[in-house]
Formats: C-alpha cells, structure tokens, sequence
C-alpha cells in the first residue's frame, strides 16, 4: 500500500505491507498520517498566517500564552541547543523563533506511532527525503540524492530492522536555510546524511553538523550513537563505519 501526499512545502509519501490482521482499515491510517502532518502545520507553520508560531512571531501572541504542545516543542528545541552546543537552533537570525528544524521529524515521528497502533508491522513515511521505517523483517533501503543535480541519487542505504531513522540537510533544496556556526564552518558542507534509531535526532543532528561543520561532526559522532555521511564543497564523500556498512548492503534489500 502507498499513499503520497503534499504538506510542510515538501512532499510525503508512506508504504506498508501487512502480513497480520490489522487493527484499522488502510484508508483509516492514510487519513490519520496526513492529519497528523495537517495539524503540526496548522501550529508551527511560518507560512500560514493563523498558525500559532505566526502569532507568536508576530508579538499578536506571547510564548508564555501560547499551547502547552507549543512550549513543549519549544523547550525541546532549545535543549538540542544545548547539547549541539548552538550548533542547532530554534531561533533564526533576526530572533524569530523557527521550529521547522524538528516541527517535520516530530509529525514523522508520530505517523510511526500511528502505524504500530494499527498493528502494520513493514511500514515506511517519507517526508521530503527524511526517512523513518519501521520492520520485523529485512531492511528499507532508501535512496539519497545527489545534492548538485536533485533529480539524481547519489547512492542508496539499507536500514536495519525495527524502527530506524535517516535524515538528510544542506542548503542545495531549500536555499541558504541553515546559518553557519562559526565562519570556519561556512560553505563545508554541503550535505549530511545521519542515520539513527530515531528520526528526531537524525534530523536534528544532520542540521547541527551542516551548520557547525567538521568540528561539531566529530562532536557529534563522539557522543552520539549514529552513522553519518557527509558530503563537502567539493563534492568529496566522508561516512561512519556503520554508513559504510549500510552502503554495502543496499544491493541486496527491497527499496522502501
């Protein structure tokens, strides 16, 4: 079963298999996935006028007023600050305050939970080339693309089983989105790939590096456990033992 559909300016598609009775109908699920992403939208967009993030921006509402899902996500935001030491931010440079940096792997997040509360036990949701499975089987194997010609991939990863993550960030899409740390860190990246077991923290940390470059790429696989492959200016690879590993199994899974 696929289902695809647009939200948060980018587009998502899910896939699942079923191999035991479940505990909700497909149209039931595709319908709860989108809903999912339609109201973190509806909260955190910068682009909707009425969300709650654009009043807060706006001053029309202040942080302290606003929804306890609101603060939560806020507060969130900010420990990764923390602990990427600024590297990640939920501020932009003018001080508004800007969550897309975790807003979309939290709707993907969650659309996982919907899967496994409707017993899918082989299920995968896409959300602009962020990637979070979930499988008692074999491994998803997930292409990554090329971030000098979109409309190519550069290679493909298997995920293990159970619930793995991928998130891909860089400038190459969006536009210079993603401010550098320290000026030794402008323009290194320009993609990084992480893989873990956790789509926030793929998402997160894949931003934290491009924005901190080699230095906080270094910080990052000392103190976390995940896989990274990082791609430079000039256009030259560096990946993890375990990326590495993931790259040499990707010939032998189905592609999710």
């Amino acid at each position: 079963m696929r289902f695809t559909f647009s939200t948060m300016g980018t587009v998502v598609s899910t896939q699942w298999q079923q191999s035991q009775p479940m505990t909700s109908t497909e149209s039931l699920i595709s319908a709860e996935v989108e809903k999912v992403f339609a109201d973190f939208n509806l909260t955190f967009s910068l682009y909707l006028e009425d969300s709650e993030l654009s009043r807060i921006a706006r001053g029309a509402l202040k942080l302290e007023d606003s929804s306890e899902q609101m603060r939560s996500v806020y507060a969130q935001a900010l420990e990764w600050r923390s602990a990427t030491l600024g590297a990640f931010t939920p501020h932009r440079r003018d001080g508004v305050i800007d969550l897309n940096g975790i807003v979309k792997a939290l709707a993907i997040e969650r659309s996982g939970t919907v899967f496994e509360e409707a017993g899918v036990d082989n299920w995968s949701v896409n959300a602009g080339g962020d990637v979070l499975c979930g499988t008692s089987t074999r491994g998803h194997t997930v292409g990554i693309v090329d971030p000098a010609d979109r409309q190519r991939l550069l290679c493909a990863v298997t995920l293990g089983t159970g619930r793995r993550a991928m998130a891909t960030s860089g400038n190459a899409e969006r536009g210079d989105h993603i401010w550098a740390l320290t000026p030794s860190a402008v323009g290194v990246f320009a993609q990084v790939t992480v893989m873990a077991t956790d789509i926030v923290t793929a998402d997160v940390l894949a931003t934290a590096i491009v924005a901190g470059g080699p230095e906080t790429l270094d910080d990052v696989t000392s103190r976390w456990d995940v896989d990274v492959l990082t791609i430079d200016s000039a256009g030259s690879f560096r990946a993890t033992p375990g990326f590495q590993g993931a790259l040499e199994r990707s010939d032998h899974s189905d592609v999710g």
